[in-house]
């Protein structure tokens, strides 16, 4: 129960269907000599009317109603009146009359009872909404209220206000004949537009128990005319020949055209009841103008230009290709295609900036060659295995000891394709081999125990070659060293000798030069002759 108070006369709001406390001067009605507290109210047409009375002295209150209060009506302990299972018919004045030995008093009350209305619901939906056309869109209704609710229409949450022409809002109070609770509905006429087809439209109710009420929103199809058509080319990108492709033909209208006419290079086609046109195996001359229009409207068309790609690559030579050493070979690439083609080639699964020049063939050009050309969503790959074979020729035949120093081991290096075998003239241990772009490499360990010529002797199917070196034994060759330190002194002291001697002949040659600007003879001294024949004698031994 709610308690408010207007000048002298206090009121109450109490809950429909509740019990309805209404109080007796707000709890201050206990004076001293207090003898009874009497309730009554105001009947319907005016008249007092007694409803119960409550002895000081005593603990129960005498009903002295004989309506429907009877059954209704209490006194609390603080002297307020109880009123059970509340109703629109309590809506009146109840007074309280208090008596003491000294004093009467009355405190009269009005009572006015609320109610909350039901969730607000649309009924009556339009099936459909018309563009640019005012339309009945619903009506929005809630019930058993009082005092009755206020009905506010939404879209998208925000409130729409009657503007007699594009929106008009009818609203009606209906009250309960029994209950005497009131119901508010409001109709709304929408002139929808085609944003409208997503748009969500509620109705709010307010009321004063509060708080506010929401419907739950509803959406409405907008039906209006085709302004756009529009192709789509369904197809992966881009198109090759092989692929298929549909042609889609759709329409901003509401509800959508089902039916089109399809322009394929200049011949109209019609599909019923389906949007699509599908294009199977295209080739690239399939390439050009497509159009999508309405059945009965041609101006109203969409276009697109459909480009088939594709790539023709020929390749000379290509397979297995043999060539003799030095010869020349020619390679053409011939390609056409939709769009500019990249070129890319490789040898051995290495990628080359250019490819090589093939005007005098080596060894080394041989190798497996793969060109790859694309362009957006087409690749060609051809490849040429390139095999060039010669004589072999041995390029050097070397010997050298082997780390220990007790071996003699023998390198023969030869060129020639295909790999070319090898046969020493001697026995020995087969070191290692390799053979990299026609050269082939062969080791032979030998222990010479007298002196050998030993033949390198290669092979294949085009051809052979020989080579010669001489192997001296340890024992040999250790004595040849020995013999090379014993001249090479000799040859040292020689030196040292000649070193002397022009070193005195130059020291009598500028003696001399002095004697003669002194007036001496040109012949040396005693001494130095004996000094040069010492010299000499030196050298002799």
């Amino acid at each position: 129960t709610i308690l408010i108070i207007w000048s002298c006369v206090e009121t109450v709001i109490g809950l429909y269907g509740e019990t309805i406390e209404v109080p007796c001067n707000n709890g201050n009605n206990k004076p001293d000599g207090l003898i009874f507290t009497k309730w009554k109210y105001v009947k319907d047409d005016g008249s007092p009317g007694d409803l119960l009375v409550k002895q000081a002295q005593k603990d129960e209150a005498t009903v002295s109603a004989t309506d429907g209060y009877k059954s209704r009506v209490s006194i609390a302990a603080n002297s307020s009146l109880l009123i059970t299972r509340g109703s629109l018919a309590d809506q009146r004045v109840f007074t309280c009359m208090v008596v003491s030995l000294t004093n009467l008093e009355e405190h009269s009350v009005e009572v006015k009872v609320h109610k909350k209305p039901s969730a607000p619901v649309i009924k009556n939906n339009a099936k459909e909404l018309e563009n640019d056309k005012l339309t009945q869109l619903g009506e929005c209704v809630v019930e058993n209220a009082n005092p009755p609710a206020d009905l506010i229409w939404m879209k998208n949450d925000q409130p729409l206000v009657d503007d007699g022409k594009m929106i008009i809002i009818t609203s009606a109070i209906t009250k309960d004949p029994v209950t005497g609770l009131s119901s508010t509905s409001s109709r709304l006429q929408y002139t929808a537009r085609k944003e409208d087809v997503e748009s969500q439209f509620t109705c709010t109710a307010k009321h004063e128990m509060g708080p506010d009420q929401v419907s739950e929103p509803e959406t409405f199809p907008i039906h209006y005319p085709t302004e756009k058509v529009s192709l789509q080319v369904i197809s992966q990108s881009p198109v090759r020949e092989g692929d298929d492709v549909t042609l889609k033909c759709q329409a901003d209208g509401n509800p959508p055209p089902t039916s089109f006419n399809f322009n394929i290079k200049g011949k109209k086609v019609m599909v019923t009841d389906k949007d699509v046109y599908t294009l199977t195996g295209v080739t690239r001359a399939d390439s050009g103008i497509y159009k999508c229009s309405l059945l009965d409207n041609d101006v109203m068309e969409s276009t697109q230009f459909v480009t088939v790609s594709f790539l023709d690559v020929s390749l000379t030579p290509t397979g297995k290709v043999l060539k003799k050493l030095g010869e020349n070979l020619m390679v053409s690439l011939e390609k056409n295609a939709s769009s500019e083609a990249k070129v890319t080639w490789t040898k051995d699964n290495r990628k080359l900036d250019k490819l090589p020049d093939f005007s005098k063939l080596t060894y080394s050009d041989a190798g497996l060659y793969v060109c790859d050309v694309s362009i957006e969503g087409i690749k060609r790959s051809l490849s040429f295995e390139l095999t060039v074979e010669g004589i072999p020729k041995i390029t050097s035949l070397t010997k050298h000891r082997s780390n220990d120093g007790k071996h003699k081991v023998l390198t023969c290096e030869a060129e020639g394709s295909p790999k070319p075998d090898v046969q020493w003239s001697v026995n020995g241990t087969n070191d290692e081999m390799s053979y990299v772009n026609g050269k082939a490499t062969y080791k032979l360990t030998v222990v010479p125990s007298k002196n050998l010529t030993v033949s390198c002797f290669v092979t294949n199917k085009l051809g052979e070659d020989t080579k010669e070196i001489s192997v001296f034994s340890q024992k040999n060759e250790d004595g040849a060293e020995q013999a090379k330190v014993i001249v090479g002194v000799v040859v040292g002291l020689l030196v040292a000798a000649a070193l002397v001697g022009l070193t005195y002949w130059l020291y009598i040659k500028k003696t001399r030069q002095g004697s003669w600007k002194t007036g001496e003879k040109e012949t040396g001294t005693s001494e130095e002759s004996k000094k040069l024949e010492e010299n000499n004698h030196k050298a002799d031994v």
